[in-house]
């Protein structure tokens, strides 16, 4: 009997040992919903973890599930990437280790798949910090009510906490949206970045890059290029768009870049985030006195210029159904004699070796012309090249500065409209707050197209600044869309007419006739002409 009882003690002993010395696997899980460089919660998360596995023997080794730039809110623990992974391999570790109750979950839903997974797979979870400190919660024991009935009580404290704290950031960015100058923190619109705020905050200052670009685009505008083929330059250069740009600015990789497309091109330059705007919903944030609320000191266009974009823009929009050839030097400035109308490339080849021609347009416009002509592309082109230069190479390039002036008239049109639209709503309010909020709005609205109304229009001007650079020069530089945009706006004029016995072997310049319209080149170049004949004399 002694010997009996000597070894049951034994093995009593042995038992107790072995409970005592075997550890269990812990997963050591962080999250965390916003990541930026001065963020300090993942080292945080990850100090408070190992010291709640090591005050319940808890062995982590290596075990991390680090789901960072992950809300809770909108993401239940098996959706996560990392920890989910780990959910999937429940035989790989006995308990789940959280900085906090928020870490893990934000409703009640998302706690009842949490608890019964872990009372199915017998697991323990655990909180490094909350209500009183350390809290484990043992699943391993199915019959233990406790654990389930404080996972219950907890998660609905994180749900409301959840509710309260979403609450907080709507009202917060609600009253931001109507104070001067103060930025909520989202994207910021293209041209400009987010920057600190004297006394706290965050504002709107100038993006000198993607300001670069802007500028670049409105001057392609009036210079006279299409918004398609200001597209296609952005894109065959990889100046990157809106969104990668930002993504860049946020230090975010760009694994596939996205490219410019005219609706982009068109939404950016149709903003009134332009002129310093604050917009909601694409619509201006106006103050109790109806007047736009401001987003930014430095506004990257005034309203003159704003203005003048949308005009163009405007202009550009009217549907046209003439081909555009913008590849060719000739593009609006060669002609057909035979119908007046406008001649186009051809680049396609019919034969090996055929060279493109400029053909007459009658026929694609459902026109008919009575002698439509054709001619080789690489002839007119050099002929109207030598042209050019020959009467106006010498000429000094003037450039014409526009000084927008101002219009109230499209400001009034945009606030008439968003006050017709807001009498509308008239009569859909239940009660007085709702009301009183809708007549005050009503009223700043009457009252900024009262003091818009009292405007005076300001004329724009121009001024012509001369260069010092030839047109020579510059077409030694330019590309064909430069060498195109000088020759209509010299009001450059080719006629072509039809075709002679054995004119295919090189240009009968008798076909062809060219000269300049715009009144300013016409001039200069009579002058050069008139000068030239002096010099001419002179030799003789």
């Amino acid at each position: 009997m002694a010997v009996s009882a000597q070894v049951s003690t034994a093995r009593r002993s042995t038992r107790s040992h072995t409970s005592v010395t075997t550890q269990l696997r812990g997963v050591s899980c962080l999250r965390l919903s916003v990541l930026t460089d001065e963020t300090t919660s993942p080292e945080r998360q990850q100090a408070a973890n190992e010291g709640a596995a090591s005050a319940l023997g808890i062995n982590l080794a290596d075990r991390e599930a680090v789901d960072l730039g992950v809300s809770a809110s909108k993401t239940t623990p098996f959706e996560r990437p990392e920890l989910g992974a780990w959910l999937r391999r429940p035989e790989d570790f006995d308990a789940l280790v959280f900085w906090r109750f928020d870490r893990a979950i934000r409703s009640m839903d998302d706690m009842h798949e949490l608890a019964k997974w872990a009372r199915d797979h017998r697991k323990m979870v655990v909180f490094a910090e909350g209500p009183g400190g350390l809290l484990k919660l043992d699943f391993r024991n199915p019959l233990d009510p406790m654990a389930q009935l404080m996972l219950t009580l907890f998660a609905f404290a994180a749900q409301m906490e959840a509710h309260s704290i979403r609450e907080r950031v709507i009202g917060a960015q609600a009253a931001m949206r109507v104070m001067p100058l103060r930025w909520r923190g989202s994207r910021a619109p293209y041209g400009y970045m987010p920057s600190p705020l004297d006394g706290g905050g965050w504002t709107l200052t100038q993006d000198t890059e993607a300001v670069k670009v802007i500028e670049r685009v409105i001057k392609a505008l009036l210079t006279g290029e299409t918004v398609n083929s200001i597209v296609y330059a952005l894109n065959a250069e990889e100046i990157p768009s809106p969104a990668d740009h930002w993504s860049a600015f946020k230090g975010r990789e760009v694994k596939k870049p996205t490219r410019w497309s005219s609706a982009t091109l068109s939404r950016m330059l149709r903003s009134e985030a332009l002129i310093g705007w604050k917009l909601s919903d694409g619509k201006p944030v106006r103050d109790s006195e109806g007047q736009p609320v401001m987003s930014t000191r430095e506004p990257i266009l005034t309203r003159a210029e704003f203005d003048q974009v949308q005009a163009l823009l405007n202009e550009r929009s009217v549907n046209n159904p003439v081909r555009r050839d913008t590849n060719a030097l000739l593009f609006g400035i060669v002609h057909c004699d035979g119908c007046g109308g406008r001649m186009y490339l051809n680049a396609q080849q019919s034969k090996p070796g055929q060279r493109p021609t400029y053909r007459c347009g009658a026929s694609p416009r459902g026109e008919v012309c009575p002698h439509p002509v054709n001619i080789r592309a690489d002839w007119v082109d050099e002929y109207v090249t030598r042209e050019f230069l020959r009467i106006l190479g010498g000429l000094v390039i003037t450039e014409t500065r526009t000084i927008p002036g101002y219009d109230p008239q499209p400001e009034i049109d945009a606030t008439a409209a968003e006050y017709e639209a807001h009498l509308k709503s008239e009569g859909t309010q239940t009660n007085p707050v709702t009301r009183a909020i809708w007549e005050k709005q009503r009223d700043a609205l009457d009252k900024r197209i009262t003091e818009l109304l009292s405007r005076e229009k300001v004329e724009p001007r121009t001024e012509e600044i001369r260069t010092g650079r030839t047109y020579a020069e510059m077409w030694v530089k330019a590309d064909t869309t430069g060498r195109r945009n000088t020759l209509a706006e010299a009001g450059a004029h080719l006629s072509v007419k039809a075709g002679t016995a054995g004119g295919w072997r090189k240009l009968d310049e008798r076909r062809v006739e060219f000269d300049v319209r715009h009144p300013f080149f016409a001039d200069a170049a009579a002058d050069f002409t008139s000068m030239a004949a002096e010099l001419e004399a002179a030799d003789q």
